[in-house]
């Protein structure tokens, strides 16, 4: 939804007084205050007004919400008037502090005259158009209306101007269906804001259903069918995030593949890549693994063919999740190493952080220490570059916790060693706390080692090549 352009406000007579008139009083001024300023009025009016109307004099006297009230009555505007001053009387409510608990408080009405004036200029013109039943019209005017009170301050506006779109909506029967369709989508907006997505659901729903098949474009040239199959997908991906959270696997899976067939109808690749991403992440969790490698690489390709290189580390870092809850590895490993590459290209530290993590993990959890040392390292200098303090803290906590493992492994061989040189390089380190001299792990060690890994693992006796320690041992 965009902010239309501002229309040349047409102004009554009182009104356009009124923008001429005295500073106002202080509501809060004391009754012998406001007698001598009205006092001091009459006077100013009779050396400078000769000859001027009691309308006149009123609209000096009064405030300029006074006016556009009497204005409205006084042009027969009586159904403009009953809006307006409901609408007044809940922006007041909104201004205490003492009824919503809040401490913000919006500026008063009377210092934003502009608001006043596009109040009287379109609900006058949506009453007019009412009463010859061009609803059409009406539509226009109040959707005017929403659109120019769409910002934080005056959301509650907008939605009660969309509410008013949405029923005069049902009435317009010549174009189709088209009006009443943006009304679903608008309605669909204001329960997804306010975390109903049910309801959200419901009307994004049927704001794609009215949409299907149809050349329609919004104000800025989208059309509204690709419109709704995104406001339904990200609706539908966020009713799966709370049923996932509450273990209801199944329904999320449900609603997912849904929002898949939605995204291949709106004829988007990229739409159609991010809700197999979302898809193969619920079979993940629910713990059905090839399904799940089977719909990410779905993604994988799709964001190959659109050359979209954050979309395939994602999905490789996802496929990379997978294949470690199956337990492999080496494949595992393969596709983060992918994603620290593409990350790196791509200058998505946050990326390269997480993916060096998991490798990290992984090495670690093998016992592989001094591989998982370098990739905790290399998270933590990444997190150092973005200064990013909790996660700097995290990364540290890993990155020491490897180091250790390796220190402690070397000691280890150091003791089963059982010479006068290793002892000399215990209590070396022992005196010093630094950083301990690596040894080379005893045959008999190495041996029991390699005869516990996979057979047809070929890919991690090339990852062993690189270890320091093992190296020194094969000399």
């Amino acid at each position: 939804m965009t902010t239309l352009p501002p229309l040349p406000m047409t102004r009554p007579k009182l009104t356009s007084l009124a923008r001429q008139k005295l500073p106002c009083s202080p509501t809060t001024a004391p009754r012998s205050q406001l007698i001598k300023e009205k006092n001091d009025i009459d006077h100013y009016l009779e050396e400078n007004f000769k000859g001027l109307s009691k309308e006149e004099v009123a609209a000096y006297r009064n405030s300029y919400k006074k006016n556009i009230y009497v204005d409205m009555l006084r042009d027969g505007y009586h159904k403009s008037f009953t809006e307006l001053f409901s609408l007044m009387e809940q922006w007041d409510a909104v201004r205490d502090p003492a009824r919503f608990g809040s401490l913000f408080l919006q500026r008063p009405l009377e210092e934003q005259r502009d608001k006043l004036d596009h109040f009287y200029h379109y609900l006058t013109r949506a009453e007019v158009a009412e009463r010859k039943e061009y609803f059409e019209d009406v539509y226009n005017n109040l959707y005017a209306l929403a659109c120019y009170f769409n910002n934080s301050e005056d959301r509650w506006v907008r939605n009660h101007f969309f509410e008013r779109c949405f029923k005069i909506a049902q009435l317009i029967k010549m174009d189709g269906g088209k009006k009443e369709a943006e009304a679903h989508g608008n309605m669909g907006l204001l329960f997804e804001e306010d975390g109903q997505l049910l309801e959200a659901a419901e009307h994004y729903e049927v704001f794609h259903q009215l949409t299907h098949g149809r050349m329609w474009k919004d104000e800025t040239g989208r059309f509204l069918n690709l419109l709704a199959c995104e406001s339904l997908l990200r609706t539908y991906r966020l009713l799966s995030d709370k049923m996932l959270e509450n273990k209801k696997y199944k329904q999320a899976i449900r609603i997912l593949i849904k929002a898949a067939e939605i995204a291949k109808e709106g004829n988007d690749r990229k739409m159609e890549g991010e809700a197999s991403y979302y898809l193969g992440l619920a079979h993940l969790a629910a713990g059905e693994y090839e399904t799940a490698l089977t719909v990410l690489n779905t993604y994988s390709k799709i964001s190959t063919e659109l050359d979209d290189d954050l979309s395939l580390g994602r999905a490789y870092e996802a496929i990379a999740k997978v294949l470690q809850s199956q337990g492999e590895m080496t494949e595992a490993i393969k596709y983060l190493k992918k994603v620290v590459k593409i990350a790196r290209n791509n200058f998505q530290n946050l990326d390269v952080v997480r993916a060096s993590t998991m490798l990290g993990d992984i090495y670690n959890e093998k016992g592989y220490y001094n591989k998982a040392s370098e990739y905790f390292q290399q998270a933590f200098d990444t997190t150092a570059e973005l200064t990013n303090i909790p996660l700097m803290d995290e990364t540290k906590v890993h990155y020491g916790i490897a180091k250790a493992h390796q220190m402690m492994q070397t000691v280890k061989n150091y003791i089963e060693s059982a010479d006068l040189t290793s002892l000399d390089y215990l209590l070396s380190w022992k005196e010093s706390r630094s950083n301990i001299a690596p040894d080379p792990i005893t045959a008999e060690s190495r041996r029991s080692t390699m005869e516990n890994l996979p057979q047809n693992s070929e890919h991690l006796e090339e990852e062993l090549s690189g270890f320091p320690d093992i190296q020194k041992n094969e000399t």
